[in-house]
């Protein structure tokens, strides 16, 4: 990480060429994804000047990895999803990706630190809930991949609270020369425990006011998360301006579940806003922690307004 940075123009010939080579493409995900009030100022100002310059990145033995890491709605997956695009379709580049999601742990492994450790350890999300492994296996396919390999790419249904069936997993073919992988706390390093804080929520006031959970998932960012994260190549943060844009963003990403959801029988998953802004809780002592230090150390920072505008962050 830490790259010198050279992103191109906005307005330059490549960009221009590049957006018009691929803007019907554009168009179709984004309806696709029920994005089409997207502007075209996020695409031409944003998503092809970083798909030119990552096209310009070179790594020769292994696909390149990039992180893209943002609280919990920022935009990184979708994001992500159109800077791939544009790398396939602009510049014939093999792309592939996951999210952290996508690595959760099972609701029985879930229950069974729920029992051992805390009982907030049902909750999803937090450092201590992914299986990491699965994560470094499937970054090890993938880079050791030959040409006739297939890689079988996890993917998680949180309506249902499991893994989709495998045979429903994407099957890479080969070797990508680009991954990408979004998790809100990507590439983060653990609290310092000299800089710990007393309960900083309802949440962790009520149901865990000596920290037994917290410092416990803080224990575990320490571990096995630190070697997944230390094979990104560039980081990109999306910083969003505070904890309340978190929950806002929150909070539209479950209507748009609840409106993509046509069995009726996962109703009851869908959240209101009381239950989402608790959930937000869950997160928050290492989301502050992301939004004040990521900045410093990620490669790229994205800054989103309210308005869901993006703009580059000058580094120093």
């Amino acid at each position: 990480m830490n790259k010198i940075l050279k992103l191109p123009e906005i307005d330059s010939p490549i960009c221009n060429e590049i957006f018009n080579k691929t803007k019907l493409e554009i168009e179709s995900l984004s309806i696709k994804l029920k994005m089409d009030n997207l502007s075209l100022k996020f695409f031409k100002e944003i998503v092809i000047p970083l798909a030119v310059y990552f096209n310009s990145l070179k790594k020769d033995d292994y696909p390149y990895l990039i992180g893209f890491t943002g609280g919990q709605g920022s935009g990184k997956t979708t994001l992500s999803d159109f800077v791939q695009l544009v790398l396939r379709f602009g510049f014939d580049r093999k792309t592939t990706g996951f999210s952290i999601d996508d690595l959760y742990k099972t609701p029985e492994e879930r229950e069974a630190l729920a029992k051992s450790i805390h009982p907030l350890c049902r909750v999803r999300g937090v450092p201590g809930t992914h299986n990491i492994r699965l994560g470094l296996d499937v970054l090890s396919s993938l880079n050791n991949a030959k040409p006739s390999s297939i890689t079988s790419i996890p993917s998680f249904s949180k309506t249902q609270d499991k893994h989709f069936p495998k045979e429903e997993w994407l099957k890479f073919q080969g070797k990508p020369e680009f991954i990408f992988f979004d998790a809100w706390f990507g590439g983060a390093r653990p609290i310092p425990f000299a800089d710990w804080e007393p309960p900083i929520n309802k949440l962790e006031l009520e149901e865990d006011p000596d920290g037994v959970w917290s410092k416990w998932s803080n224990k575990q960012l320490a571990l096995d998360y630190q070697d997944l994260f230390n094979k990104i190549d560039l980081l990109l943060m999306i910083k969003v301006p505070d904890m309340k844009d978190i929950f806002e963003s929150r909070w539209l990403q479950e209507q748009t579940l609840s409106k993509d959801i046509s069995d009726n029988g996962f109703d009851d998953k869908i959240m209101n806003k009381d239950e989402v802004w608790k959930f937000v809780m869950h997160y928050e002592r290492l989301t502050r922690y992301v939004l004040e230090e990521m900045p410093s150390f990620a490669d790229i920072v994205l800054k989103r307004d309210k308005n869901f505008d993006f703009s580059f962050v000058k580094k120093p």
